[in-house]
């Protein structure tokens, strides 16, 4: 009977590889006819997939791209194309250092840096062992390369329902320890039960050079979504985590505990906020904002330096789970949404670019409090690639490369994730 069983088994695993392998290979290059842009397709392997939204995949000199493959990191080169795998095993990427370039993640407790050109790799620190029942983990690297951030669980989070099978489901993942989407079933229950749980909990920093570990914060409030800032090495992006319309969420912190600051107070009921990432300048953070859920959407910026907001309009139909901002800061980019996303426009699915628009009688200057008052304005957008066949189990996490000519995703749109770029440029007119 146990043979029988191993023998069954054997069978289906060899029939998923023949299925894997009889897929035909999804193009390398076309132009949208719905969009009039280029796209191309830059991994080769099936279950390959682009970072997280917040996470730096680029090297500082703007020559090499930080994706997952199957079995491992790999760096695209984004002039030739070219795919060079530099970790093997599946390990938890955090960055591509900001100073170095050096690739960051953890394996089997211990964080490690590879040296994408050289593929050198130094162990950086070893994280100390978890309470009893709880987690440790590093989420986020420092702009000299001087500290890593992370979070300490004390206790055992309330159970988390299994995730869906998914196409990418071969991937390394990403420091949040996750491969899919943001959204599956189950998943709004499980927030209410772990907001509810009150874990105690510890934000860190590690020094990569002394390997002194720093509690900064200690909350029982769930903390998570760290990102240091890209300029500032002693700036901490970071949010208390739970159901959005309950949780005052974005905030930011000084790696020494000073400067506790949150950035977003909720006015109204079932406003949400999150999806909070920086700009590149380091000047800026941005955040998805929604006054109430799923009715008025904004894509909302504050600036660290004088607390002026701004906040940019944009209608549900091109509303996106994620946004990123181009490194000048002059242009956004969306991934759009599915039927099961906090908001469904009903237009299709789209990768969006959005160019900010002002009208000066909005902002002006010479109204009563002007200075105090949020700044508005919209976004003038532009579809680049029809994903109407992609599933949004999977996110397609939007990056800008550093010359500012592409927008980096990752899609499922012909079954198995691959990591894909869509020209800003169009390439030709539309045909419709």
């Amino acid at each position: 009977m146990l043979m029988h069983k191993i023998n069954l088994a054997l069978i289906l695993i060899a029939m998923a590889i023949t299925a894997v392998a009889q897929q035909p290979e999804p193009p390398r290059e076309w132009i949208d006819p719905d969009t009039g842009h280029r796209v191309i397709r830059l991994s080769n392997e099936p279950g390959s997939a682009s970072l997280y939204f917040h996470q730096n995949p680029y090297t500082p000199d703007g020559k090499k791209l930080l994706i997952t493959v199957p079995n491992g990191l790999a760096t695209v080169d984004l002039k030739t194309r070219a795919i060079d795998k530099i970790v093997d095993g599946r390990v938890n990427v955090i960055i591509a250092g900001h100073k170095t370039g050096n690739i960051y993640y953890v394996k089997s407790g211990v964080v490690y840096a590879t040296d994408p050109n050289t593929k050198q790799t130094r162990e950086v620190a070893k994280l100390p062992p978890a309470p009893e029942g709880g987690s440790i983990g590093v989420n986020t690297v420092n702009a000299d390369e001087t500290l890593l951030a992370g979070t300490i669980t004390e206790g055992r989070p309330p159970s988390e329902p299994a995730r869906p099978q998914q196409p990418d489901a071969r991937s390394a993942p990403n420091s949040r320890g996750q491969t899919g989407a943001d959204n599956y079933p189950g998943k709004g229950d499980m927030m209410e039960r772990r907001l509810a749980a009150r874990l105690p909990m510890q934000l860190f920093t590690l020094n990569t050079k002394t390997g002194e570990l720093k509690t900064i914060l200690r909350s029982t409030d769930w903390l998570n979504h760290l990102q240091f800032s890209p300029t500032d090495p002693n700036i901490l992006l970071f949010c208390h985590e739970g159901p959005w319309h309950k949780v005052d969420r974005t905030w930011i912190i000084r790696s020494d505990g000073t400067g506790l600051t949150k950035l977003h107070t909720r006015t109204m009921n079932m406003e949400i906020e999150g999806h909070e990432f920086w700009g590149a300048d380091g000047k800026k953070v941005w955040y998805d904002l929604q006054t109430p859920k799923s009715q008025v959407f904004w894509l909302a910026g504050y600036e660290l330096e004088t607390g002026k907001r701004m906040w940019y309009n944009l209608p549900i139909e091109e509303w996106s789970v994620h946004f990123n901002v181009s490194p000048d800061g002059k242009l956004f980019a969306g991934d759009g949404g599915g039927p099961n996303s906090v908001a469904a426009g009903h237009n299709g699915q789209w990768i969006y670019l959005f160019q900010p628009q002002e009208k000066k009688d909005w902002n002006d200057p010479d109204l009563p409090d002007a200075s105090k008052m949020i700044h508005t304005g919209f976004f003038k957008t532009e579809k680049l690639v029809n994903l109407a066949k992609h599933d949004y189990r999977l996110e397609p996490n939007v990056t800008f490369t550093p010359d500012m000519k592409w927008i980096v995703f990752r899609s499922n749109m012909f079954g198995p994730t691959h990591v894909f770029a869509v020209e800003i440029e169009k390439a030709q007119q539309t045909k419709r």
